[in-house]
């Protein structure tokens, strides 16, 4: 039933983002598509609340409980990003925005795009494991909620592998021609 929530929830967040841009871009609705896109977090609140439910009324907790609170870390420190590049798209395809600057896949801007993305990465960590540690404090059977915390530590060797590949672009940059 998790595993269908989260599923659920991403659908939802991206309905919101084009429902949102479609009402700003294609109707001329700016109000009402700054107030869909800030609905978003409704998207997260939503799966938080029926994840920490689930458990305390007795579900054993398995790697989806975890992997809800790992969605809504990522979503709260990569969301506004991904709707700032999916607004300027559309601004382009729709509105005669600007087009959209590629990103930089070499030198130092591709670097220093790598740090904040690793950045980002560690911030959506500091919040999944905050949701984590209070679903387990919540929960209050380590019994039953041993994966939660197998899950921090899984996640924190993958935050460790992606910041040596990350800042490795500031120590040896990708050379080349910008493509």
């Amino acid at each position: 039933m998790i595993a269908a929530l989260i599923v659920g929830c991403e659908i939802g967040f991206w309905v919101l983002v084009v429902a949102g841009l479609s009402a700003r871009y294609l109707f001329g609705r700016k109000k009402l598509g700054a107030l869909l896109l800030a609905a978003t977090p409704v998207v997260d609140l939503l799966l938080i609340t029926v994840t920490v439910l689930d458990l305390k009324n007795g579900a054993e907790a398995k790697w989806v409980h975890g992997l809800a609170a790992v969605y809504i870390g990522v979503t709260i420190a990569f969301g506004r990003s991904m709707i700032s590049w999916s607004d300027q798209r559309f601004a382009y395809r729709f509105a005669g925005g600007s087009k959209p600057l590629p990103r930089a896949r070499t030198g130092r801007e591709h670097a220093r795009l790598e740090r904040e993305g690793w950045l980002r990465h560690l911030l959506s960590w500091c919040i999944g494991c905050v949701i984590l540690a209070g679903m387990v404090w919540y929960v209050g059977e380590p019994a039953n909620t041993e994966v939660l915390i197998r899950m921090v530590q899984v996640w924190s060797a993958v935050l460790g592998i992606d910041f040596m590949i990350s800042f490795s672009y500031t120590l040896w940059p990708k050379g080349g021609v910008r493509r």
